[in-house]
């Protein structure tokens, strides 16, 4: 309920906090990619990231979300897309099912002890690309998280993912400083190689 709940306040949100649309991120970052493959969303909350990628022009738009109520708002928000109850620990889907599979602001909300399953489910269920946007740091580091512990991490996202699979390869990487802040988050899309 907190989060924005249309494209344009989503929009105004990171202008506010980056200096530029998602959708202006968004368009750097997947001119190149067909709009008609089919994507998934892990960590989808009410499917406002798919319904921009929607209004973009992109079709065939799926995304797995673990909270119940999100799910709900999902299909009454945007029902566009489709949204489903599950985790990003077994992903209900077969190897390869979708051409790119994102997280946005999702990884930095799993445990370090549990980061590897999530990436390898990710990894596992995307034909061709990953793409991502994540708060960065070049060293894996806790931050507080409203007052909480043991809630969020930052680290090099994409770094990760290029260490643990040697099949995949960077197509593009940017870091956005959040304004009146230290704070910086990376979005990245990689691509698997073909064999």
């Amino acid at each position: 309920d907190r989060n924005p709940r249309s494209v344009e306040e989503l929009d105004c949100l990171y202008e506010k906090d980056y200096g530029v649309t998602r959708r202006d991120m968004n368009r750097v970052f997947l001119r190149n990619v067909d709009r008609s493959v089919n994507i998934l969303e892990v960590g989808a909350n009410i499917g406002l990231q798919l319904e921009t990628l929607r209004r973009m022009g992109f079709q065939n738009l799926f995304g797995v979300e673990i909270n119940g109520y999100a799910v709900s708002q999902a299909k009454k928000l945007h029902p566009h897309v489709d949204v489903i109850h599950g985790s990003a620990f077994d992903l209900p889907f077969r190897d390869g099912s979708f051409d790119l599979v994102f997280t946005s602001g999702v990884l930095i909300h799993i445990s370090p002890a549990d980061l590897e399953r999530a990436v390898n489910e990710i990894y596992r269920v995307s034909r061709n690309y990953i793409w991502g946007f994540e708060y960065f740091s070049p060293e894996p580091a806790e931050v507080s998280y409203r007052g909480n512990e043991d809630l969020l991490w930052k680290r090099d996202f994409a770094e990760l993912y290029l260490t643990k699979f040697p099949t995949l390869r960077s197509v593009k990487e940017k870091k956005f400083k959040l304004l009146g802040s230290e704070s910086v988050s990376q979005m990245f899309l990689l691509e698997k190689r073909k064999n």
